[in-house]
């Protein structure tokens, strides 16, 4: 997988990794507890870990000690993932190792170590086949995907463009980039759909961001990416975008508007 990433990627992932963590399932991590071997330090593998989020929320939540592996194409993230210290549940140590791996070519042997695997905000930027090459080498191990898109938006107040720019956005996500046909929205189905063929069971759980005046930052910024690809997928929606944009912002501003992202998060295994 060959993405260039914005300058400004690593600040949008510090700024959402509150609302994610407030969204994950906490219910799938006490089943994880429950599938995890006891009287041996746990290896954790995170793909595409970006700023190391996942460690961070799941590590305190999980007994000790632990050792992350962090697979992530970038470099500047791969340092910010390791820049701040990590404990387990029980006070124990986690050491945080990174690898530059592409994620859609790896192996059961790359995670044959694995107690688990886990990934956050990634599915969605897979294609069909390489969903299919991760279920394959996830499939030996308990696997937690967190935070996959399912293409819904709920705005309170309701505007009646809503939903033309949610169809183009989804549509956007399902586009082609370099010869990759991307799932979008519809990669949850097709994971679910990869694993069940392998024998697999998958638990479902929802993990929907809520976001509300204390996150009237987040939700600018989400807004302004929700609607520049809309428009990049349908050219025509410029013309209403301008004053849709003035109205939601100003609705963030005042405190009145709110936000329901929905999302899945998966426990296969």
């Amino acid at each position: 997988m060959t993405t260039q990433l914005p300058p400004d990627f690593a600040d949008w992932l510090r700024l959402r990794e509150p609302v994610d963590a407030a969204a994950r399932s906490a219910e799938l991590v006490d089943a994880v507890r429950g599938r995890l071997p006891g009287g041996r330090p746990l290896v954790v593998h995170d793909l595409g870990s970006g700023t190391g989020a996942m460690a961070r929320w799941l590590a305190p939540r999980l007994p000790g000690p632990q050792r992350w592996v962090l697979h992530e194409r970038d470099v500047d993230l791969r340092r910010l993932a390791v820049a701040e210290p990590v404990c387990a549940a029980d006070g124990s140590p986690v050491s945080v190792e990174t690898r530059g791996s592409d994620i859609t070519r790896l192996t059961a042997a790359d995670l044959a170590d694995a107690h688990l695997v886990t990934a956050s905000a990634l599915l969605d930027m897979l294609t069909a086949e390489e969903v299919e090459r991760m279920v394959a080498a996830c499939a030996g191990h308990p696997t937690l995907f967190a935070i996959s898109v399912l293409g819904r938006a709920e705005f309170t107040p309701a505007d009646p463009l809503d939903a033309e720019f949610e169809a183009a956005f989804n549509a956007h996500q399902r586009r082609t980039v370099e010869g990759r046909t991307l799932l979008g929205p519809d990669a949850v189905t097709a994971t679910l759909a990869a694993f069940r063929r392998r024998g697999v069971p998958v638990e479902v759980r929802p993990s929907p961001w809520r976001l509300g005046p204390e996150q009237a930052m987040l939700t600018a910024d989400w807004l302004a990416g929700w609607l520049d690809a809309a428009v990049d997928e349908r050219p025509e929606l410029a013309g209403s975008t301008g004053a849709y944009r003035r109205r939601r912002l100003a609705e963030a501003a005042a405190g009145r508007l709110r936000v329901v992202l929905h999302h899945a998060d998966l426990l296969a295994g």
